[in-house]
Formats: structure tokens, C-alpha cells, sequence
């Protein structure tokens, strides 16, 4: 089982990332399991309850979990992680996943996943909070395992520079994988899931 960590600003498409992941990783016949934290609601697990369980029936309601933290988002996932280890023990309990994605509250690009919680990291970030946030690094962007620049179609509208977001990103990672992409177009998407079926491929999860 390999348990995906994804994380990034509030609005930047976790939850939209994570049900594209669910649908497409359910097609190639996985199991997936979610967690989501959220400071004071359940927002995004109904979100994907709605999307995932009701409308097209890809999990059951039983493999969404919402966690609320009720405080600075990052403890929850970081600092102090029990609450979402014990998230985790309810659902190793009740199916053999072969991958569980935990959504962390959003938060800034210093946050990180405990590595008893997670083990690969997606940090999300997107365009119309400007251009300038690869650049800034930060433990989010700079050591996740894979950074997402999504809203890629709102560019023009915002004015953001794509090529400098992208030359920033080759430099700060030092070499770790990036995606450019839109949820809402589709674009990018096949680039983004050929890393997390080479990644799954590595654990032995899907065969190759």
C-alpha cells in the first residue's frame, strides 16, 4: 500500500486532484481509501462523497474519511499526526488498499507530511497566486515528491509568466519531478498520471 500525502494552499485543487487520481487509478482496477483534514468542517470528504460515492459510484461511502483538526492545519499531519494515524488504522481495518490519499488542511508551502504518515508527498500550487511561488521554495515545493502547478488555463487571465513558473521549478527542485496542468481542461493530466504509475510501479503495486 502506498499512502500519498497531498497538500498545499486552500484553493489550490487537492480535493480536484485527489478525485481525478481515485478516478483513474480505480479504472486500472485499485483500491483507494481518502482522509481529508480541514480546521472546522467536512467540506472536502462531502465534496468527494458527493463526486466519488453518489454521482458516479467509483468507491464506497466507507473508504472517506474527514478529519476536522480544529486548529493550525499542519500539526495534524506533521507535529502531531494521531488523529490521522488512527484515521489510517480505521481504514487498513475495513479494506486492503493499495493506496490511501490524506489531504491536509490547506496551509503554506512549509508544510510537510510526517513520514509516518506518508509515504510520497504531492504539493499543489497554482497560478493565480502569481508566478512568483516556485521561486519562493519553501519545504512544500522544494522537498515534496512531486510538485503540481495547477490552473494553468487561468495564466492569461492573471498574468502569470508559465515559462518563468517552470524555469523556477527545474531550479529549485533540483531535478525532482513537476507537472504544469488544469484540472478543469484536462491538460497535463496524462503527464501527471504516468508519474504516479511509474511510482506505483517502483512499490510494486501495479505491475509493469
Amino acid at each position: 500500500m502506498l499512502k500519498v500525502g497531498v497538500l498545499g494552499p486552500v484553493g489550490s485543487g487537492k480535493t480536484s486532484l485527489i478525485i481525478k487520481l481515485t478516478e483513474y487509478l480505480s479504472k486500472r482496477g485499485l483500491k483507494i481509501g481518502i482522509i481529508t483534514n480541514d480546521v472546522v468542517s467536512n467540506f472536502d470528504a462531502l465534496t468527494m462523497y458527493k463526486t466519488l460515492v453518489e454521482e458516479k459510484s467509483i468507491i464506497p461511502k466507507e473508504n472517506i474519511l474527514g478529519i476536522v483538526t480544529g486548529g493550525c492545519p499542519h500539526t495534524a499531519i506533521r507535529e502531531d499526526p494521531s488523529v490521522n494515524l488512527r484515521a489510517l488504522e480505521i481504514l487498513e481495518k475495513r479494506e486492503d488498499f493499495d493506496v490511501i490519499f490524506i489531504e491536509s488542511g490547506g496551509d503554506n508551502v512549509m508544510s510537510t507530511f510526517s513520514p509516518l504518515l506518508a509515504d510520497y508527498t504531492i504539493f499543489v500550487l497554482d497560478t493565480s497566486a502569481g508566478d512568483k511561488y516556485p521561486g519562493k521554495g519553501g519545504l512544500g515545493i522544494v522537498e515534496s515528491d512531486l510538485l503540481v502547478i495547477n490552473k494553468i488555463d487561468l495564466a492569461p487571465y492573471v498574468n502569470a509568466d508559465l515559462e518563468k513558473m517552470k524555469k523556477d521549478s527545474l531550479r529549485i527542485r533540483n531535478g525532482k519531478p513537476f507537472v504544469m496542468i488544469s484540472l478543469k481542461s484536462g491538460e497535463g493530466l496524462k503527464d501527471l498520471f504516468n508519474i504516479i504509475e511509474e511510482e506505483l510501479k517502483y512499490e510494486g503495486i501495479i505491475k509493469s
